[in-house]
């Protein structure tokens, strides 16, 4: 049998690796990467293969001879489309008659109104089209994704947000585990809503004083202000504007997920945010 991990020089992708290589032998890993120099540095004794997204044949090529594959989804925001890089894929997938593919997907993609969601969900619908096995990891917020509330609140004793909703904060690690252990399931489910359990920033500062033994002052600012925080703290206008924007899908509500798919998958209870909190801290 071989596992194939797409991406796999990215954070996520890293994390997945060191979890398959824990289930399964070395040799049977296919990692895919566009640096194929970063990709033998990372991962010795894998067959390590150079493969693009934005090309439907170097993928193609990529996948021969592979069964199960760990399709981790792009970065939005480059030269070609996401839509028309996900498509490459699942034909590249299609064109090897891959046994199972499991895509990281996001939180309830099918019924979601943020603007993260339509990516996902045009290449959910061409998975499922494509008549391959699949298992869709619609993944809610990784708590490393709120690095500048943590560091903030941790370093200056305070910190702001400005949205309203909750979302299901888990670590990244948790959710790569989740995926391998899905990637190597006899018997998967189609669809995964990985969260943890649904948190409010007042929560996550909360957490973040348990964790760091201070008190921490969290304020809730309107989206303009905060904007005008993060400018004070060094930022560009457009960089501030586009790291607050990356709180829109928690005040819309688009991450208020409830499920125990992660906890499930995994067999034991998700980290708890102040001890998770300080494993991100202890590695910053």
């Amino acid at each position: 049998m071989k596992y194939a991990i797409t991406a796999a020089t990215g954070h996520f992708g890293q994390l997945a690796y060191h979890y398959l290589q824990e289930l399964v032998a070395v040799k049977d890993i296919v990692v895919i990467a566009r640096n194929i120099e970063k990709a033998r540095e990372l991962f010795a004794g894998a067959d390590v293969r150079e493969a693009d997204y934005d090309d439907k044949s170097s993928m193609t090529r990529a996948f021969s001879g592979v069964d199960r594959v760990l399709f981790i989804s792009s970065q939005p925001g480059g030269p070609v489309p996401r839509e028309t890089q996900h498509q490459n894929v699942v034909a590249a997938l299609v064109a090897n008659n891959v046994s199972f593919v499991a895509y990281t997907s996001f939180a309830q993609a099918d019924k979601s109104i943020s603007a993260l969601a339509s990516d996902h969900l045009v290449t959910e619908h061409a998975l499922v089209a494509s008549g391959l096995p699949y298992s869709l990891l619609r993944n809610n917020w990784y708590l490393e994704n709120e690095m500048g509330f943590i560091t903030a609140g941790a370093s200056q004793h305070a910190t702001s947000y400005w949205a309203s909703g909750r979302a299901g904060w888990a670590l990244e690690r948790e959710y790569a585990e989740a995926a391998i252990k899905v990637l190597v399931s006899d018997s998967p489910k189609a669809i995964y809503e990985f969260s943890g359990p649904a948190n409010d920033y007042e929560s996550l500062g909360l957490a973040l004083a348990q964790a760091t033994q201070e008190k921490i002052t969290v304020t809730k600012e309107t989206l303009a202000d905060y904007v005008t925080t993060l400018e004070k703290g060094g930022l560009p206008h457009d960089l501030a504007t586009m790291f607050a924007s990356f709180q829109s899908p928690i005040d819309e509500g688009s991450l208020a997920i409830i499920s125990t798919d992660l906890a499930d998958i995994l067999g034991r209870d998700l980290t708890p945010l102040p001890t998770a909190l300080k494993e991100i801290l202890a590695r910053n």
